[in-house]
């Protein structure tokens, strides 16, 4: 393998000659050794769009002359069209406030660039990492912005991910808007619904959930770039900040805004861990959703046996013909880990001290991970669980004719004791409570039914 020898402020460093990363990568790759993941995707194009639109800004304000300016900007492009992304290598937990993917990028731009002026990897002489792709810019805007926009880039798919599984829950709420059933309460039996209220109650339930997330990701529109180190803006030129946001705006397709207070906007993460919250609340929603799927298919025969679920693969590798609940538990084992991710949030946005919040990386990790995770699994779940799930009509029927419980809607009628008495009868006897108020007396048939309505 052949290497070229780049210099940074630490000084020399072997590089392969064929990578466009520079010094601080190579010593990066060095010492993060952490989840063996690269940044996320979003994230790498969110960082590039931001030194496209700084070069711009730059420019027109005349801190970097046009030749090296342009060049920052077609190296950007050149990434954006999906070249150079193997070159950025930076685990996707790195240093305090992201210091070390920064660099990463400055230096992939900056090679990339270099080529563009015809020089070699590695003169920086003629444009360098710092002085010119990183100009106007400090790791402590640039990180938190470039987080903003991948989650925002994220929610464009999850967020139409939650709504198809709201439009699958609410086709099963109609279909099933006949079908009486017991409730439970305590898992025990309680007064009857019907599975339609049921699945009704779970559209609500995640569409409220769903609802907050659209709420919170206006937070993740006010961006922090151009404030600089601690939020001063020290060392941009005048206007670069509006044109660099204005910029940005435009080629992420987003409707960014400055932060009016950017010390707040370096200090805080109130916008991310806000969003994760929601997510973490969606999660649970889910996770409910999941397990009462998976207690209503039991069965077939030992359990409840209410609904039946499509067959996406064998369920076992011994028991021939077992169907299991395996998107359920999928799902489950992706709400578990969002609710994880929202600890490890939560934790990463009050570890921060004074001007900075340094623990960025792993707060951007954890929710376009989560986010990932909702985008790609939703519509599968959705598609063949939720559309796929038929009732055991007669079973849900029987259950009703034979509970116990249906005493509650004497009790206006008879009284409270009385009906305990009733019930009590009909588990020892074994008798409805449709036979014996009838046989007792108390109500005709007629009247049963009318109750039961």
């Amino acid at each position: 393998m052949k290497f070229r020898t780049d210099k940074d402020s630490l000084g020399k460093v072997k590089i392969p000659a064929d990578r466009y990363y520079g010094p601080f990568t190579g010593r990066a790759i060095k010492y993060y050794r952490v989840t063996g993941n690269t940044a996320h995707p979003n994230l790498i194009k969110s960082f590039v769009m931001i030194k496209h639109s700084a070069a711009v800004a730059n420019i027109k304000a005349g801190a970097i002359d046009k030749k090296r300016g342009r060049a920052i900007v077609q190296a950007c492009d050149k990434i954006l069209s999906g070249k150079y992304l193997n070159e950025f290598v930076v685990d996707a937990i790195n240093s305090g406030a992201g210091t070390a993917f920064n660099m990463n990028t400055n230096e992939v731009v900056s090679n990339v660039a270099l080529q563009v002026l015809h020089k070699k990897k590695g003169q920086y002489q003629f444009l360098h990492p710092n002085d010119h792709v990183n100009m106007s810019q400090s790791s402590n805007d640039t990180f938190p912005t470039a987080m903003h926009v991948a989650i925002l880039i994220n929610l464009k798919e999850t967020i139409p991910a939650i709504d198809g599984l709201i439009k699958s829950l609410n086709k099963k709420a109609k279909q099933f808007s006949t079908y009486k059933k017991i409730g439970r309460t305590h898992l025990m039996d309680a007064l009857p619904v019907t599975l339609g209220s049921e699945f009704a109650a779970y559209s609500t339930s995640i569409s409220k959930a769903r609802n907050a997330i659209a709420d919170a990701k206006n937070e993740l529109l006010s961006v922090a770039l151009g404030g600089t180190a601690v939020g001063t803006g020290a060392n941009t030129p005048r206007g670069y900040r509006k044109v660099a946001i204005t910029e940005l705006a435009k080629i992420s397709k987003l409707p960014l805004k400055p932060e009016k207070d950017m010390q707040y906007a370096l200090q805080s993460k109130f916008a991310v861990s806000n969003l994760s919250a929601t997510l973490r609340n969606l999660a649970l929603e889910i996770n409910k959703l999941a397990n009462d799927i998976r207690l209503m298919a039991s069965g077939p025969i030992a359990g409840l046996a209410e609904i039946e679920i499509p067959a996406v693969h064998a369920g076992s590798s011994i028991m021939p013909g077992k169907v299991n609940p395996s998107l359920a538990e999928c799902m489950n084992m992706i709400c578990f880990n969002i609710i994880g991710n929202d600890t490890a949030v939560a934790h990463a946005a009050q570890g921060g001290q004074f001007e900075l919040n340094v623990m960025l990386p792993g707060m951007a990790k954890c929710v376009l991970e989560s986010t990932d995770m909702l985008k790609n699994f939703l519509p599968i779940f959705s598609a063949n669980l939720i559309d796929g799930i038929s009732s055991n009509k007669k079973k849900l029927q029987k259950d009703i004719e034979i509970s116990p419980v249906i005493v509650t809607l004497l009790a206006p009628k008879i009284g409270y004791l009385k009906s305990a008495e009733l019930f009590k009868e009909s588990l020892k006897t074994g008798k409805t409570i449709r036979q014996l108020v009838v046989s007792k007396k108390l109500l005709t048939n007629k009247q049963v039914d009318s109750l039961f309505k």
